[in-house]
């Protein structure tokens, strides 16, 4: 397949750096909006990479940027916030602004259990953004595909690293839902397979389920981490009272580790019986990665240094 023109929607993000890096070394040009160029500094050590500034909100804006591109990706996607604004209006916009400007293709992530129905804000808001965007393909005839992943697990993650923090502070954690389910996947296992499926037509018109090989209780892997990270730090399950009391406690502090509507999302098992996809290779376990990368000896360590510390 000839390089394509691409335009990564959050590619400055834990999960875009990831596919930006994917579709660079397999020649693709690729263009990054953002509000803040900065934020995306490390991107520019890509070779076929430019960050430019700009509002993709900004219809205009959306329609000039998508007009010069053969493939859009949209990842976008939020855990606290405007869940209607980034979750469901955007992939509406986006897919008709690819419509509108003859792309040919437009590759849309959400989430495992995205579901207009679904018990939280977060899963009816993206389930809201996938109807939308597969109305816009039924009337206009775009190429979509869409990935449901479940929880994304790497280095600089959000996830396993704020629990790796947070053992080694507190000798105590009193854990929230310790029994919800998760069939986390490796973000490089994310990035390869978004990569693979702009160069193989008959991945248009799907939805993947992105899932790792293995499903682990949340108390499972906090105990994992604390295990990498050899202290004494004990879990502590919280029923479901304590569970909601402590996530509209959280709600009200900086960071908003965990609230009411994630815990919502977590009454559903974050898993699939739908194993990953063949054609885009094996997922990989938890267990021969995040070792490495959280040693700082391998993985995207170093590029997520860079990441932090700027480019040196």
């Amino acid at each position: 397949m000839n390089p394509a023109r691409i335009l990564l929607v959050g590619g400055s993000g834990f999960i875009g750096s990831a596919v930006a890096e994917a579709l660079t070394k397999r020649g693709h040009v690729v263009t990054v909006p953002t509000r803040q160029r900065e934020r995306a500094r490390h991107l520019l050590l890509l070779p076929t990479c430019e960050v430019i500034e700009a509002d993709v909100f900004d219809r205009a804006t959306l329609d000039a940027l998508t007009g010069r591109h053969d493939i859009v990706i949209n990842l976008l996607g939020i855990l606290h916030g405007d869940f209607e604004r980034v979750h469901a209006y955007f992939p509406k916009i986006i897919a008709e602004s690819c419509a509108q400007n003859g792309v040919r293709q437009l590759i849309q992530m959400s989430a495992l259990n995205a579901d207009v129905n679904g018990p939280s804000e977060y899963l009816r808001s993206r389930g809201r953004g996938e109807a939308a965007v597969w109305e816009v393909a039924k009337t206009s005839g775009l190429a979509v595909t869409v990935f449901q992943p479940s929880v994304v697990f790497g280095a600089g993650d959000h996830f396993l690293n704020m629990f790796a923090g947070l053992v080694k502070l507190f000798p105590m954690i009193p854990l929230g839902s310790p029994n919800a389910q998760f069939q986390v996947v490796w973000v490089e296992d994310v990035a390869r397979a978004i990569a693979m499926s702009i160069e193989m037509p008959a991945c248009t018109a799907q939805t993947y389920p992105l899932v790792g090989p293995k499903t682990y209780a949340l108390r499972e892997l906090i105990e994992f981490v604390i295990g990498l990270s050899a202290t004494r730090c004990k879990v502590i399950g919280l029923g479901p009272g304590l569970s909601t009391l402590q996530a509209a406690v959280f709600e009200l502090l900086p960071g908003k580790l965990i609230t009411r509507d994630n815990l919502a999302s977590m009454r559903l098992p974050s898993t699939s019986s739908t194993p990953f996809p063949a054609i885009f290779g094996t997922a990989s376990a938890m267990e021969g990665v995040v070792p490495a990368y959280m040693s700082g000896g391998a993985g995207r360590g170093r590029y997520q240094r860079l990441r932090e510390g700027g480019v040196k």
